[in-house]
């Protein structure tokens, strides 16, 4: 039997003693007394008694563990024409900081923040931040329309929204403040700030009395320090699209959450600490908070954040520029992105000799790892013999083992009968000008 048989068996007949074990790869300021609490079925609580911090273990247990100089993040935006490389001490001392602007504002452990913003370095230091000091963080997709963001401000309820001036769609500068002003025109419930964050493309006015400037109050802040939170606390809060009704808010629990993305990082996409990691979506998107912020930092691998699109920025070969440019070992992507990519130069013209490995599909686990490693049919029995191609629409031709992350008890969904997002109030979603539907 295979491993990866084994390990899936064991999921299902051990599954207390198989997450138990995964979870020992998180650092927990108090250790959980129950893996899957089954007391309240169907409502499944995941490491139950313990205490954590999920920034502590994206960020800083890699500083003290002696990666402070490797690059946490890559900013890549051709639409801007900028790139960014921020180190793992860099990106403490900024989420350390922010972190201290909220407190600052009055922002508590279970506070709401919506983080409304493109991608942008800061949008992830934003969540960071959040889930720095326990507070909640609901990312709104940058450029959705007034009435979608006015409904989700009005059902989350934020003390505060974290905000850009504006974002860049290919050559198109859409101007984020007018849409959020009206959104908060709109929402019954009204936070009490904005911090705005100034981009050159664009100025956006302050309101008096609201609105407050990203550089100014960072300048200003003191560093927060991390705090723990319970295992079972929320994370974040993250709507659906509203396409077949009213947005529903979903609950990330913070326990569940991080033991099941740390533990897909290594045993799904083959990735180990200091390898380049590229999630190809936006962090308005589940994948995006997953694997552009949360599980590459989690495992200690550098992680890209691109503001672009597969193709017109400036061309079809925008992400074989960045595969090759930044070393990129896995690439999490929508199948879409291939199709686009393929219509538009289906020669492959516009692709970049390169090393094999910084390409899809993914080695599989456990498989040799030199920077010439052929794509294609493996020996049977080899550990990654078929091959692996990561995208939103899962592996598809394996099961992943039952737990964390799973239907029937997600780890990290609140399935809780108390819980207090559930279903969003007011008008149905639908498309607006500005923005997109969810995903």
């Amino acid at each position: 039997m295979g491993r990866y048989q084994q390990e899936f068996r064991q999921s299902l007949t051990e599954p207390d003693q198989y997450w138990g074990a995964a979870a020992k790869l998180i650092d927990w300021y108090t250790e959980p007394t129950v893996v899957l609490d089954r007391s309240n079925p169907p409502f499944y609580r995941w490491f139950a008694g313990g205490m954590l911090n999920t920034c502590f273990n994206a960020v800083d247990r890699h500083v003290r563990g002696g990666r402070a100089g490797q690059p946490a993040l890559i900013y890549d935006s051709p639409v801007t024409g900028s790139q960014r490389v921020m180190a793992y001490q860099e990106l403490l001392d900024e989420v350390a900081r922010f972190a201290g602007v909220l407190t600052g504002l009055g922002v508590t452990t279970g506070d709401r923040i919506v983080v409304y913003m493109p991608m942008v370095p800061e949008a992830v230091v934003a969540m960071l931040a959040c889930a720095r000091i326990g507070a909640v963080h609901s990312v709104v997709f940058g450029g959705f329309a007034a009435a979608e963001l006015a409904t989700r401000i009005d059902d989350a309820r934020p003390v505060a929204i974290v905000t850009a001036s504006c974002g860049i769609e290919a050559s198109r500068v859409v101007e984020y403040k007018p849409i959020l002003d009206r959104a908060i025109e709109l929402s019954p419930h009204k936070p009490r700030s904005c911090v705005v964050l100034q981009r050159p493309q664009a100025t956006a006015p302050l309101l008096a009395g609201r609105d407050l400037d990203w550089q100014e109050q960072m300048a200003a802040a003191q560093p927060a320090d991390c705090v723990p939170v319970a295992a079972t606390d929320p994370l974040y809060i993250l709507y659906t699209s509203g396409t077949t009704g009213r947005p529903k808010g979903v609950v990330r629990d913070n326990g569940g959450h991080a033991v099941a993305l740390r533990w897909s990082m290594q045993h799904i996409y083959d990735t180990q600490p200091g390898d380049v990691y590229w999630a190809a979506s936006d962090i308005g998107w589940v994948v995006g908070h997953s694997y552009i912020v949360y599980a590459p930092l989690l495992a200690g691998c550098t992680t890209v954040l691109y503001e672009g699109k597969p193709v017109g920025t400036p061309d079809a070969g925008a992400f074989w520029r960045v595969i090759e440019e930044h070393r990129v070992r896995a690439l999490f992507t929508a199948p879409t992105a291939f199709r686009v990519i393929k219509k538009e130069d289906p020669e492959g013209k516009h692709a970049r000799p390169g090393p094999v490995e910084h390409a899809v599909p993914v080695p599989g686990r456990g498989a040799a790892r030199p920077r010439d490693l052929p794509v294609g049919p493996r020996p049977a029995g080899h550990p990654g013999h078929r091959p692996l191609v990561a995208d939103r629409n899962g592996l598809g031709h394996r099961r992943q083992p039952d737990g964390p992350g799973a239907d029937g008890g997600q780890a990290g969904v609140s399935h809780r009968p108390d819980a207090r997002v559930r279903r969003a109030r007011g008008r149905p979603g639908r498309r607006g000008r500005a923005g997109r539907r969810g995903r």
